[in-house]
This record gives C-alpha cells, sequence and structure tokens, in this order.
C-alpha cells in the first residue's frame, strides 16, 4: 500500500470516474468507418486526448481543427451505459466539499452527460476541452483545475488512466495515481496503480497551519 497527501484530488473522467472506454472507441470506429479510415491509429491514441489532438497525430493530412469541430460523438450508443466505474460513487460520497475536481479532454456536454447518466455528481471544478488552448498531454487542464480549487499543483494528486493524462499531470508537477482500467501498469508509470478506484481510499482528514484540509490518500497497488 502507498500513502499520499494532498489538499485536493483532481479526476480525469473516462476510465477513472466513467466506464467509457467501450462507448469512446465505438464512436472513434463510427467516426473513421464515415470517413472512409482505418480506425486502429485512432484507437492507439484516443485515450486520454482531446479530438484536435488525436486526429493530428493519427491523420495529420485532415483539417484537425474542422474535424474536431464536426466530432460530436452520440452517447446514445450505448443503451446501457457508460456507468460508474468500480469504487466512483464509494469514494467521491467520502471526500470533502470543495477538495476534488474533474479534468477530462472530453467537451463539457459530453462530460456532464455521462457523469449523470453514471449517477455520479457534477463537481464545480469541471475543466473539459474548450477550457484549454492545448490538450493533454500538456499540463493546461490540471494546472486550470488546480487554480479553480484554490490550490497550488503540489498540493494536488491527480488519478489518471492513459498515458497521456499521466504526461500532463507530471509536467503540471502533481503526483498521479494510475489506474489500469485501458492501459498497463508498465505503459502508465505513475507514482502507485491500481486496478480501480476500488483500491484507492481515503484516510485521515487533518487541517494544516492554514486551516485547509489535508488528505490521507491509500493506494491498494494492483
Amino acid at each position: 500500500m502507498k500513502r499520499f497527501e494532498s489538499s485536493a484530488i483532481i479526476f480525469d473522467l473516462d476510465g477513472v470516474l466513467v466506464d467509457s472506454t467501450a462507448l469512446v472507441e465505438q464512436q472513434w470506429r463510427r467516426w473513421a468507418s464515415a470517413r472512409g479510415l482505418r480506425a486502429e491509429p485512432f484507437l492507439r491514441v484516443c485515450h486520454g486526448r482531446r479530438a484536435l489532438e488525436t486526429i493530428r497525430i493519427a491523420a495529420p493530412h485532415l483539417d484537425a481543427e474542422a474535424e474536431a469541430r464536426a466530432f460530436v460523438p452520440s452517447e446514445d450508443a450505448i443503451s446501457d451505459g457508460p456507468g460508474p466505474l468500480e469504487g466512483a460513487e464509494r469514494l467521491l460520497r467520502t471526500l470533502p466539499a470543495g477538495v476534488w475536481g474533474v479534468a477530462t479532454s472530453g467537451r463539457r456536454s459530453t462530460a456532464i452527460a455521462r457523469l449523470r447518466r453514471a449517477g455520479l455528481p457534477v463537481p464545480e471544478v469541471l475543466i473539459c476541452a474548450e477550457d484549454v488552448a492545448r490538450g493533454k498531454p500538456n499540463p493546461d487542464a490540471y494546472l486550470l483545475a488546480a487554480t479553480a480549487l484554490g490550490m497550488a499543483p503540489s498540493e494536488c494528486v491527480v488519478i489518471e488512466d492513459a498515458p497521456a493524462g499521466v504526461e500532463a499531470a507530471r509536467a503540471a508537477g502533481m503526483k498521479v495515481i494510475g489506474l489500469t482500467t485501458t492501459h498497463r501498469a508498465d505503459e502508465l508509470a505513475p507514482d502507485a496503480c491500481a486496478v480501480s478506484l476500488a483500491g484507492v481510499h481515503l484516510g485521515r482528514i487533518d487541517r494544516d497551519l492554514r486551516g485547509r484540509q489535508r488528505l490521507e490518500i491509500l493506494v491498494v497497488e494492483a
């Protein structure tokens, strides 16, 4: 078991809180098929990235900005999902108000729809694709989330499932807990790794000299 101390937790959304991996991949397959493209190059890099960066990497011959604007995935592609990932409801329920947020590479409308459909709360701090000029693996989304939470980057712990997200969190100067929901542990190389949020637990809640809450985070490693 590994132990972290922080004043805030910033979650990625897909593959961390919401079980949307199959939905995301299905949406990219449909989009690629509609354009006569192979889906595999997009599937290799789409997790943790905005559509804009995914298209730039996998299909540099396309007008990525125009294609990303047109990429509006349907949330009805899977009738019974996406639901919450194991441990998500329990962990969010135990966290005090104002100490957590979400930084996702998806659009705001998509993020809110997935959280609500999964029965999870929509946080006050929700940083989405349209909020940043540069997507993951650049640190912008996590830095903006820390600012919105009123925290220094060093006071935040990130929970991620994708290499691009882990790289973004490290570039922001934050510790990273990886989940092996979409990638292997060796592909993530985080500070600690769990199978899902079922392996992440809130321990003590203390206060520092400024009266700010300090969270003890315990990780049962995969």
